[in-house]
């Protein structure tokens, strides 16, 4: 089996994700354990912005041997985005599970926008131009 298509920097991201994913998982469900009853789908499908959002595409570009893969900038913008849409999830959950709600929650959502896109567009800025940050060689 060949692995001169494989991106270990992907694939570490995809690891990572996943690893939040399931420590947000088990974070929910204890929280929800301690909660008598009562539950909140933000709080309990959490982890889907990083197995969905991060794994699964860090994973598949990293074993599909990507001839471009993203550049540093743009998967820390990326994740960046991931991680604001996932604790601002928590958040909500939290506070609906405490009875009540604020009007500050939506920023995370907004500001996880922002980044997700920030980082697919420094990718395609990257592909368009020719100069693609993950091609320069590391000193």
């Amino acid at each position: 089996m060949s692995t001169s298509g494989f991106d270990r920097r992907l694939a570490r991201a995809g690891l990572a994700d996943l690893t939040a994913a399931i420590g947000c998982a088990v974070f929910g469900g204890v929280y929800e354990y301690f909660s008598h009853g009562v539950w909140s789908g933000h709080l309990v499908y959490a982890f889907l912005f990083l197995l969905a959002g991060g794994a699964l595409p860090c994973s598949a570009l990293a074993l599909s041997g990507c001839r471009h893969p993203p550049g540093r900038w743009s998967l820390g913008l990326y994740h960046a985005g991931l991680a604001a849409l996932t604790v601002g999830s928590l958040m909500q959950g939290a506070l609906e599970i405490y009875g009540t709600s604020s009007s500050l929650i939506r920023f995370y959502g907004i500001g996880g926008g922002i980044l997700l896109s920030a980082g697919a567009l420094v990718y395609l800025a990257g592909r368009i131009g020719g100069t693609a940050p993950s091609a320069a060689k590391r000193p």
